[in-house]
């Protein structure tokens, strides 16, 4: 099922980015990536250079809807984090939110305990991020210079 695709603003996505920065970090990740269900790439951080992000995106999100046939098989509404090792390089991919998907790549400079840990507080910051965003998508005159416009002071800008 395809979902709809939400507006980012600068703010949120500047706060988003921040989050994916600090929990690069302070995970000892290599990278991290916030994509959303439909598999387009929100934000991410760390060593992106060598990477294809783009399939990166599509591929996790197709992960995401497969693996959710498989939890509804079962009984299950979602598997909300998957783990995926590799000789090298490791994935933790989580849902947050119900809306997006978080993904971590990790090597051996880190551990899956640290590593769900720090997903464990940026799911929380992400969230508040998204309700945030929530709330201005459905309330955009909120805060806008524009909200105190009305229809009339239009029409009377377009009239003579």
């Amino acid at each position: 099922m395809v979902t709809p695709q939400f507006v980012m603003y600068e703010e949120e996505y500047q706060r988003i980015a921040a989050v994916c920065e600090r929990l690069c970090r302070d995970a000892n990740a290599n990278v991290v990536f916030l994509v959303d269900k439909n598999g387009q790439l929100l934000a991410s951080a760390g060593q992106t250079d060598n990477l294809d992000t783009t399939s990166l995106a599509s591929l996790t999100a197709g992960n995401i809807a497969a693996t959710g046939g498989l939890a509804k098989l079962i009984g299950e509404k979602e598997f909300s984090i998957l783990f995926h090792e590799g000789e090298r390089d490791n994935l933790h991919i989580s849902i947050v939110g119900g809306r997006v998907i978080l993904v971590v790549i990790f090597d051996s400079r880190s551990s899956l305990g640290l590593v769900r840990l720090r997903v464990k507080r940026a799911s929380g910051e992400l969230e508040a991020i998204l309700e945030a965003l929530t709330q201005k998508i459905q309330d955009p005159a909120a805060g806008s210079p524009f909200a105190e416009i009305t229809d009339e002071d239009i029409d009377n800008l377009f009239n003579d």
